[in-house]
Formats: C-alpha cells, structure tokens, sequence
C-alpha cells in the first residue's frame, strides 16, 4: 500500500510503572502547610516550584496565558477543583475507556502531572507552574501504566490536530534495539522509526516535546543495547529528576540533588527538574517531621505535592509522588511559561534554545549525563 513502511505487531509495554514512584497520601485532617501569604494554602509544600523560581516568573507577569499543554497520561480526575477550571477538553483513546480515572484508590498519576503544570490559581489548594495555561488531556494508558504503541501513537497525532503548544509524556519503555533475546528485531527497529517519524511530524508542527526520562537508573553513556522511548527519540526533550535530601528538616537544604532512580547519559538528559526523592530521603531522614501540625515521616516532604483523585465529592483529594514522571511536567510548565512570554506561538527549537540559555548549569559544566544542560528555570526563562 503507498505510503506504508511496514506492518509489525503493537507493542504493549508498562509505559508507567508504579512500583517504581513512590506515592503517599495527604491526609488534610492534619491541618495546612506553613504560610506564605498566597491563598492556595497548600501551595507552601511545593518546593520544586521554589527550585526553579516559579512564583518569580509569576510575579514578573508570566503565568502561561494562552497556551495548551495536552498532558498525554493515565485518567484524569476531570472534576477536581485544581484542575477544572483550566481544562478544555479531555478524550481518550485506550479501547472502552473514557478519559476519567478509572480506579478506587485515590492516586491518580494523570490527574498529579496534570497539577503541577496548570492547577488553577484560584484561592484553594495547590497552583501549577503556568497556572493560566489550559490543559488538553489524553488518556493513552489505562491507570494500571500498561497500554499499547499504537495508542500512544494516536495521542500524539491528536493532540497536534488540536493545536497543542506543549506535549508532556510522564511515561516511557525500555525497547531493546535488537528486539527481545534478539528476537523481533525488524519490529523493534521499525516501532523506534514509527514514534520517531509521529514525534518529527508534531515537531514540524510546532509542538514541544517533553518526556520523562525513565525511573531505571540506566547510564545511557554505557548500556546502548536499548532505547527508552518517547524520550530517546529525536525532538523530545528529555527530563531527568533533582530533589532534596531532608527539606522538612531544613528548608534551606539544596533542592537540586540528583536522584538515584533516575536516567542518565550525556545523550539521554536534556534537562533536569525537580521529581523528588524516594530512598535517598528515607535513608538519610528518619523519624517524623512536623510541618505546620503535618506529621509524616520526613522523607515525605522531599516528594513532589501535586493533585490526587477527588474519590470523596466533598473533599479536594492530593499527593505526593517521586519520579522522573514528576520532573517532566515541571519542565512543561517552564515551556508553556516561555511561549505565553512570546505571544502564544513558538517554534520548539526556540523553546528548547531558551530553555537551555536559561537553565541552571548544574554538575559539570556544560552538558553533563545527569543535569543535561542544567535544571530548568523559570524566571531566567522569560526575562533572559
């Protein structure tokens, strides 16, 4: 048939993995997070938005304002009060599914990336890094993680046909270049070729691409035997995940430690941003921290603060969860902050080109495996 490459079998893959992202629940009996004189009153246990100096990109006139950012995910919770306010539309393309969250317990992954790019400022609960951009939502996953190629596939090429300004992924897979045990090799080659000619095609439509980086801990610099995708094809920008060791402890704490779940590799990282912490916290801060009459043990508090699943009508639910799934949403935010600087419209390689002009260089200088070319900043980004 003209036009037809080849015909392999869809792969289904755990593109989201929650074994491996830590989640704890938010318990609002305990009462609310220390003050900062903002009216979403749990905006204070926020502190990746403190990392990459959103609220100075905010208070510089920058909040997103006509962008859209098609948060390609597991379900949402459409009704969530965060989140409504800026959403304009949700579809999904996982067979006999709608685009809501699905599932009884009260994490639900889309809903938490979703948060911490746009959650509405709107005097109740958290606030997003571009809290006037509107969201696209696009479940391509049941809220199990595991879903096929080919759904992924149609998520991109829909969010391009609405116009998109920003594409997040908070998911990804480990192909093996030469297939499984050396199996299915021409399948693996030509799924690598179909995600990388749909992400080119939304990149020559003027979509930003970006992507977690993986939770594996993979050194891209050594094992070359697999790709993670859609991160390691080309026009996605890639996010590893910094956090802090002990910031209940100590809020002064440096908050851009890499983590140790993270994927790295010189040619694997674009940027970093904040995911939070797991083991390295649980290890090194033990016992519990009290932050304004909010006991958990400490290491909770280094975990990113992001919307949850509103089981309960009544009550406004939230999380907290660690992984590069985490740190890629910020990294949106940072793009839908830099094109509403611009008027709405930008082509990817200006944004990543401001992006990379306005990061933190952490690590080594230059572009290292870890930091890429350093963790994303907000401010530097729109008044560079």
């Amino acid at each position: 048939i003209k036009g037809v490459r080849s015909v392999v079998r869809d792969f289904e893959a755990q593109w989201y993995d929650p074994s491996k992202e830590q989640h704890v629940e938010f318990d609002p009996s305990f009462g609310n997070p220390p003050s900062s004189g903002d009216d979403d009153f749990r905006f204070d246990l926020q502190w990746g938005h403190d990392a990459i100096d959103a609220p100075e990109a905010w208070n510089a006139g920058y909040r997103g304002s006509g962008v859209k950012v098609a948060v390609l995910d597991t379900g949402f919770d459409l009704d969530h009060v965060d989140l409504a306010p800026n959403i304009i539309g949700a579809v999904s393309f996982v067979p006999g599914q709608g685009p809501s969250y699905a599932f009884s317990n009260a994490f639900s992954h889309g809903t938490h990336v979703a948060g911490t790019i746009a959650a509405a400022d709107n005097a109740f609960g958290i606030i997003g890094v571009a809290p006037e951009a509107k969201l696209l939502l696009v479940k391509v996953l049941p809220d199990a993680g595991s879903g096929d190629f080919s759904w992924l596939l149609q998520g991109i090429l829909y969010a391009v046909s609405e116009e998109a300004d920003v594409i997040n992924m908070s998911l990804g897979a480990y192909l093996p270049r030469n297939g499984e045990n050396g199996a299915y090799t021409k399948e693996a080659q030509e799924l690598i070729v179909a995600i990388t000619r749909v992400t080119n095609y939304a990149y020559q439509k003027g979509v930003t691409i970006i992507a977690a980086a993986g939770n594996d801990r993979i050194d891209g610099n050594k094992d070359q035997s697999g790709i993670h995708i859609p991160s390691g094809v080309p026009n996605v920008i890639s996010i590893s995940a910094t956090a802090p060791v002990g910031w209940a402890s100590d809020p002064t704490t440096n908050l851009d430690v890499f983590t140790d779940y993270s994927n790295y590799g010189t040619g694997d990282v674009a940027f970093a941003a904040p995911g939070g912490n797991v083991w390295q916290s649980v290890s090194n801060s033990g016992g519990l921290c009290t932050v304004a009459g909010l006991p958990r043990p400490c290491y909770v508090f280094d975990l990113v603060f992001s919307t949850g699943s509103n089981l309960n009508p009544a009550l406004a639910s939230y999380y907290w969860s660690a992984g590069t799934s985490m740190a890629s949403p910020h990294a949106a935010g940072v793009a839908a902050l830099i094109i509403g600087k611009n008027g709405g419209s930008m082509a990817p390689s200006q944004v990543e080109a401001a992006m990379r002009a306005s990061a933190d260089d952490l690590g080594k200088p230059g572009k290292d495996p870890y930091f890429g070319h350093g963790r994303v900043n907000a401010l530097r980004a729109v008044t560079n």
